[in-house]
């Protein structure tokens, strides 16, 4: 694990993880008041590259994560888009199956970029998850979902996915006007970048390959703990 620094709030901060390093990825719930915006899904994840431009991670197939369920034991998507926000929640483990997820990040943007393969490694596209910027601290990395995204494929062509989540969140009081307004001028950002084909869609990376060496990163007991504080 990197050597860790804290900055003003006491959480790790400017450090640099080494490749091959497991850190945790995690979301807070989108409830409100902000106070009860606990952490609801978390990732381990392998550090890639870590600079002080990037940050690209590894979740590789096998890994248990944890995602939020509604207390009656529905899966989230499961459930109708009307009620989807409102009923109660908690969190399950599962273990992610399938092909991994490369994730990158650059410090301060409003949004990470996700690379996506078929089992055989053949890419099928990017996704840009809109979300808050990255909150480093010694453990990991933060941020809170934004529910709108953007899909983009080889060819250069892209589309909005999840529309319906992002009206229905703005329903159901998960964020203000304002906020949804801010959502959406992230998403015109992310776009201009997608159609002048802007880093990182021109780096190469759908050709990149995980260390055959590296191991799995178990998820910890304490997954959802607070960022230790100055003095603790």
């Amino acid at each position: 694990m990197a050597a860790e620094t804290r900055d003003s709030t006491g959480t790790a901060a400017g450090a640099h993880w080494a490749p091959g390093d497991h850190i945790l990825w995690r979301y807070r719930g989108n409830a409100r008041p902000r106070s009860a915006r606990r952490i609801h899904i978390c990732r381990p994840v392998t550090v890639v590259q870590d600079t002080d431009e990037l940050l690209a991670v590894w979740m590789a197939p096998g890994t248990d994560c944890v995602k939020p369920l509604l207390a009656d034991g529905t899966p989230v998507h499961r459930e109708p888009l009307a009620t989807r926000y409102t009923k109660p929640r908690t969190t399950e483990v599962t273990r992610w199956f399938g092909p991994g997820v490369l994730k990158l990040a650059r410090p301060g943007e409003p949004w990470s970029v996700w690379l996506f393969w078929d089992l055989d490694w053949r890419f099928r596209n990017w996704y840009v998850n809109l979300e808050e910027p990255l909150v480093r601290w010694a453990g990991g990395v933060d941020s809170e979902d934004h529910f709108l995204d953007i899909a983009v494929y080889p060819d250069r062509s892209w589309e909005w996915k999840d529309e319906d989540e992002f009206a229905q969140a703005q329903q159901a009081g998960l964020m203000t006007a304002a906020q949804a307004e801010d959502v959406r001028a992230a998403g015109r950002a992310a776009v201009e970048l997608i159609e002048s084909w802007g880093a990182p869609f021109t780096a190469g990376w759908e050709s990149w390959r995980p260390d055959p060496s590296w191991t799995v990163p178990a998820l910890p007991d304490d997954w959802d703990r607070t960022p230790a504080r100055i003095g603790a």
